[in-house]
């Protein structure tokens, strides 16, 4: 499993021009990749080490802090591509991206894990729909966090 991180100051998702999920202040972005051999137990391990990534500005300017400490909200996005094969040809092979069946379901489960810590504020795009997503990456902060090695 995958999860590309990015820091933000707000963020949606809209699916056919309506707004599906949010945030309105200081969180992260979360898209998620899911391959054919992830467990609930990449879930838990992923929107765990999310939560408390420290990408957040401490009193001192430096980044010492977490979601959690901070006390953001998050926005999560499934993100098939993020298992994008580009190594031949033009065109990326998607082989190592899970069925949507599978995928869908540890999706679902990585959003209900999100939401058993104390966010402020918690949004969501849909299943296999075609999204539309803004957002203000702050510093900018990426960060690819994954699940095996």
């Amino acid at each position: 499993m995958r999860a590309l991180i990015q820091r933000v100051s707000h963020a949606k998702v809209s699916v056919d021009g309506e707004v599906t999920g949010h945030i309105d202040h200081d969180g992260i972005l979360i898209l998620l990749g899911v391959t054919h051999s992830d467990t609930i137990e990449d879930v838990k391990y992923l929107a765990r080490r999310a939560v408390n990534l420290r990408i957040f500005h401490d009193d001192e300017g430096k980044m010492n802090r977490s979601l959690l400490d901070i006390g953001g909200g998050a926005l999560v996005i499934s993100q098939f591509t993020l298992y994008a094969d580009s190594r031949k040809g033009n065109r990326p092979g998607y082989s190592d991206a899970a069925l949507p069946e599978y995928a869908e379901n540890l999706y679902e489960e990585f959003k209900k894990e999100l939401q058993t810590y104390p966010l402020t504020e918690f949004g969501c795009g849909i299943f296999g729909a075609e999204m539309a997503v803004d957002f203000c990456n702050m510093g900018p902060v990426t960060i690819m966090l994954e699940s095996k090695k």
